[in-house]
């Protein structure tokens, strides 16, 4: 998946470098950032990015004004310290707005309603690559690798196709949101897997391709799953489905 092309507009330095840290710290993004907002709104009419952090109050330039003005398909953020303006920043179908100071955590929301803004227009481009944490790091993962998510208390543990897994510091419930839903169903309170990965099932159970691995399916995961296998059994001819078994 290409990274995401972000602009950053605010006359404070400070603010500026505080959105670079965490759109670094964010994985998957580009930023350019403008203190001038006159040089700013000329880079946003040249390079069309996906998405714009956008101050409102600064110096010879309203951040309304470039709000305004920004072409349709640019996601748009506010960072501002002046709360009474939050009603004027969604009136111009802000995707977010944030009140400084804010916190990595609630960037990392914000960020987040963004990309799935931008992956509804782009609906026809599949998602291909999600980003974790593991440990201190950010770790680029491609969706066809995934085998399945498995809960381990406050962690969710990634198994990749190739036997190796990624421990990462995220719920199973966060971590699934990541991934696209027509791939992925979740089966158990502690299981998330790959739909395509599928090579027999019970209404209790299933085993993956190449894992020896199984996995149970909770009562209250059984009816969504069998249908949602069932109508990927109703594949195209040539395709290959994963068969019913008794165990």
């Amino acid at each position: 998946m290409k990274p995401i092309r972000c602009i950053a507009i605010d006359d404070e330095p400070m603010a500026l470098l505080v959105i670079e840290q965490f759109c670094h710290r964010k994985g998957g993004m580009e930023v350019e950032s403008f203190s001038e907002p006159h040089i700013g709104w000329e880079a946003i009419r040249r390079t069309r990015p996906d998405l714009v952090f956008l101050d409102i109050r600064m110096n010879g330039m309203n951040g309304l004004e470039i709000a305004d003005a920004l072409p349709k398909e640019c996601c748009l953020i506010f960072t501002t310290a002046y709360a009474q303006y939050a009603l004027d920043g969604f009136d111009l179908d802000a995707v977010d707005f944030l009140h400084k100071p804010f916190a990595y955590e609630r960037f990392e929301r914000a960020v987040d309603k963004a990309l799935r803004r931008l992956e509804a227009r782009n609906g026809s481009e599949r998602q291909e690559v999600i980003t974790l944490k593991q440990e201190y790091n950010n770790v680029v993962v491609p969706i066809e690798e995934i085998r399945y998510l498995e809960a381990m208390e406050n962690y969710t543990k990634i198994h990749r196709r190739d036997g190796k897994y990624i421990l990462s510091r995220t719920s199973l419930k966060r971590t699934s949101e990541l991934l696209p839903a027509d791939q992925f169903l979740r089966v158990h309170k502690s299981y998330v897997v790959a739909l395509s990965q599928v090579a027999e099932y019970t209404h209790a159970q299933l085993r993956l391709k190449g894992c020896p691995t199984t996995i149970p399916i909770g009562r209250t995961y059984a009816e969504a799953f069998l249908q949602k296998i069932r109508k990927n059994d109703e594949s195209p001819a040539g395709a290959t489905s994963p068969g019913k078994v008794n165990w």
